[in-house]
């Protein structure tokens, strides 16, 4: 080999490069992944000391901890995304093809400089995150849902629905626990609105947290469950497993897609009738999304209450109208009337979870349904947030305010023996 006019790293990547596929090729990655890891460890080092001999230009002892480093990411991991998972700083991976890999941090993306080698090297790691929560994904069933061993969730689609070749995007959630007190360090909401929302979980009343995609929600509800008492027995409904709820008497439930032959889909509805026969205290919806809205209205005012969900929305109003719409979906012809009447006297709260300019989020509403009007849901803002500009960072900026109004359910937190000041819901008079 010629290193005329080539660097010494130019020489050395290329080095590892033919090093790292001859390596992959002389591997059978299916008997690899039964060994026991150091003993796979101490092989793939043989062979990669054995390889590097062939070559003229040879590898130092750092670059060769490297290289095994990736063999092993390909084997156990998420290839080139393993070295990306392990920065505490990115929030959101977003692969769109094997060539384009972007990152946010703070709120902001970012082109990585990792890639896949082609559509088939990012088909195969799809395909192994989707058998190691026994599910499948191929072209009779392309979508797919689901979540890592950390708890992140993974979302994929591939050709044919995908055009361009295999697309998959993985929320991360953050390694160390996010509660109440570290929401206030972020100033995603002020002391006086955790105080109210603590109150109003250990006084059982009926919570939707509502916002966009990525604006918080599931960590919001997992700060929330931290309140409910621990002698409550909560079960959770999910799509894809992600609520990490800070407490210990959780029964976990997850739905099912059909099979290969379309057969023994369970959906989040099943689930929910099901939940109902054992025995919950509270009963916690990853995100409504159809038909089982009507059956988790119906379980909030028949002996659950205090149970919470999500909602996707972008106001706290388009919420409420979400869940209407949701529950004529439950193919019951409910007359409108009816229906508002039972979501004016279930529901009690509405927390709006916003990302702002810049990215940071922020919770900038929580609402109180204060029950009917002729055919209409009353609604009153207790606290929000008032954006005021921009700071030099490029972030929003403004201030949480209370809005005024004395809750309704202050009578039922009152009765519980829970009492706020009331100077906590005062307005901030303009300035």
């Amino acid at each position: 080999m010629s290193t005329v006019g080539q660097s010494a790293t130019s020489v050395r990547e290329d080095v590892k490069s033919r090093v790292h596929t001859r390596l992959l090729d002389t591997l059978d990655l299916n008997q690899a992944r039964k060994m026991p890891a150091q003993q796979l460890r101490d092989e793939c080092m043989r062979r990669v000391d054995e390889l590097i001999g062939e070559q003229r230009a040879p590898l130092t002892s750092l670059e060769k901890q490297q290289l095994l480093r990736e063999v092993m990411d390909e084997i156990f991991g998420l290839g080139p995304l393993e070295e990306i998972m392990r920065d505490p700083t990115v929030s959101d991976i977003l692969v769109n093809g094997p060539h384009q890999i972007y990152l946010e941090r703070k709120g902001r993306l970012e082109l990585a400089d990792a890639t896949f080698r082609d559509n088939a090297h990012l088909l195969g790691v799809i395909q192994r995150i989707a058998a190691g929560v026994g599910r499948r994904i191929d072209e009779s069933s392309p979508m797919l849902d689901a979540r890592l061993v950390d708890g992140s969730r993974v979302n994929a689609i591939i050709p044919p629905l995908a055009l361009d070749g295999p697309t998959m995007s993985i929320r991360r959630f953050a390694g160390v626990q996010i509660d109440a007190r570290s929401l206030i360090e972020f100033d995603s909401w002020s002391e006086e609105m955790c105080m109210f929302l603590e109150s109003a979980v250990k006084c059982r009343l009926n919570i939707i947290v509502s916002g966009g995609t990525g604006t918080g929600k599931t960590t919001l509800l997992n700060v929330l469950s931290k309140w409910i008492p621990n002698g409550e027995r909560v079960i959770t409904i999910e799509d894809a497993a992600e609520l990490m709820l800070q407490r210990d008497h959780v029964v976990p439930l997850e739905t099912r897609p059909a099979n290969i032959e379309g057969k023994g889909e369970i959906n989040q509805r099943d689930l929910l009738k099901n939940t109902l026969r054992m025995r919950p205290d509270r009963i916690i919806i990853g995100e409504v999304r159809g038909a089982e809205c009507l059956d988790m209205l119906q379980a909030m005012n028949t002996g659950h209450e205090g149970s919470m969900s999500t909602v996707h929305a972008n106001t706290t109003r388009d919420a409420v109208r979400r869940i209407e719409n949701m529950v004529s979906m439950s193919g019951i012809d409910y007359p409108i009337r009816i229906i508002r009447d039972q979501m004016a006297s279930t529901l009690d709260l509405v927390i709006h979870s916003q990302r702002m300019t810049g990215g940071r989020r922020k919770v900038v509403n929580i609402t109180e349904i204060a029950g009917m009007e002729n055919e209409t849901i009353l609604m009153q803002d207790i606290f929000k947030f008032k954006q005021t500009g921009i700071d030099e960072e490029g972030h929003a900026t403004g201030r949480f305010e209370g809005c005024g109004v004395r809750p309704r359910a202050m009578d039922k937190m009152i009765a519980e023996g829970v009492e706020l000041p009331p100077e906590i819901f005062k307005k901030i008079p303009n300035r």
